[in-house]
């Protein structure tokens, strides 16, 4: 990308694409395009088809997407599915179709199978079943992959896709109930420790393993991967660490200040029991992560004291 290439972050307000908006700025990239959901609905082709060939932009990040923990996922099954399908198969078909350059389309680790080899390489895609709790979204999410990759293959497209770790930092939903497990136990230890509650209760055992990006660390290797990177497979990120979710749930509480007891209902889901991905390629292209989850989850923590409650 040259610095005043034209440049659409799809999902500008989302965590991903915000922090990939903010690295942009960083680098010195300023002719950015970006729309909101009221100024643009992805999942609308008439409205997408419409807006690539009047503004044409020469590179896309595709960070647009339905998100949620367990319990969106596991509630809301058809809307994640349908939703994710519909705006990424739009803006990577309509981008294609106007001449775009290249286009970065943003994935999940759900992708992988459930009971996939630790780490999990980029070839482990589609060699079993995924997890129940997270495959409609997951599924989703492969489509676009495939698609990128079939219009690379068919057309000579020069489209690549990146597969996050978990991710967490500034700018995330802090929703109680539809967040994901880092928002979700910071919201919920900072409200009892302003309420003085004696215990908070957590699902599951606490056992699963667990790998965290800081979300400014992965805007930083997709613009590492768009002016560094070509190829058909997708590139996995991450830190290629990984702890239990007792101990992140810890380290969660003591970075909020959070001084009574952690419960475990066991009656509630634990989702994939491993999940760490194997990063080697991503340090072959020449990339590594450079937030440590300390200083991360006080990052967060700042971020939702400033905005999240």
């Amino acid at each position: 990308m040259e610095k005043e290439s034209k440049i659409y972050v799809a999902g500008h307000r989302g965590m991903v694409g915000s922090a990939i908006v903010r690295e942009l700025h960083r680098q010195g990239y300023g002719n950015i395009i970006t729309r909101t959901h009221a100024e643009l609905d992805l999942t609308r082709q008439a409205e997408v088809e419409a807006f690539f060939e009047k503004e044409r932009p020469e590179y896309v990040f595709l960070a647009a997407a339905k998100v949620g923990g367990i319990e969106a996922n596991r509630s809301a099954l058809a809307d994640f599915m349908y939703m994710n399908m519909m705006l990424e198969m739009n803006v990577i078909h309509a981008a294609w179709k106007n001449g775009c350059k290249k286009l970065e389309f943003l994935g999940s680790s759900c992708i992988y199978p459930r009971m996939a080899p630790q780490p999990m390489r980029e070839d482990c895609l589609l060699t079993s079943s995924l997890e129940k709790t997270n495959e409609a979204y997951a599924l989703a999410k492969i489509s676009g992959l495939k698609y990128c990759e079939y219009l690379r293959r068919q057309y000579g497209a020069d489209f690549i896709s990146v597969m996050p770790t978990n991710l967490y930092g500034p700018n995330d939903n802090y929703h109680p109930r539809n967040s994901h497990v880092v928002p979700a136990l910071i919201r919920r230890f900072h409200e009892a420790k302003v309420q003085g509650l004696p215990e908070v209760t957590c699902w599951g055992d606490g056992s699963p393993l667990r790998e965290f990006l800081y979300v400014d660390d992965l805007a930083n290797l997709c613009v590492f991967l768009m002016n560094n990177y070509s190829g058909e497979e997708t590139v996995n990120a991450g830190t290629g660490k990984e702890l239990t979710i007792k101990e992140l749930t810890r380290m969660v509480a003591d970075t909020v200040g959070y001084e009574g007891s952690i419960l475990w209902d066991t009656s509630m889901p634990n989702g994939t029991p491993r999940k760490l991905l194997d990063v080697s390629k991503a340090r072959r292209l020449g990339w590594t992560y450079k937030t440590e989850l300390a200083d991360g989850l006080r990052l967060a923590y700042e971020d939702f004291l400033t905005k999240g409650e």
